[in-house]
């Protein structure tokens, strides 16, 4: 990415990010260069890569999912992470629970 641009860019457009994912999958720059050339935060940076990635290998499959389906997916492993994580928090709590009764 030229000077003149990193100067001009107020928003992120899918083609900016693209650029900047390419750079850094080349090489040509790392997450860290580019957080503080942009002003962007590094884990902002490395989810668009991640996307990138996710982008690339579908796009490569003999049966591209379709982006409603990657989302379903998302939205589901999401889902399944939360239900997971409410459960040990629970258990946590369940835990501290019967640990501050053993106290008194």
């Amino acid at each position: 990415m030229d000077t003149r641009m990193e100067e001009e860019i107020k928003r992120w457009t899918a083609k900016r990010k693209t650029a900047l994912i390419l750079e850094i999958l080349q090489g040509k720059t790392t997450v860290s260069e580019a957080s503080r050339a942009y002003d962007l935060n590094p884990s902002e940076i490395e989810q668009w890569v991640e996307e990138g990635k996710r982008g690339m290998e579908n796009s490569l499959r003999s049966k591209p999912l379709d982006v409603k389906e990657q989302y379903e997916k998302q939205l589901s492993d999401l889902q399944q992470a939360y239900g997971e994580a409410m459960l040990e928090l629970r258990a946590r709590k369940k835990l501290q629970a019967l640990l501050d009764e053993e106290e008194k």
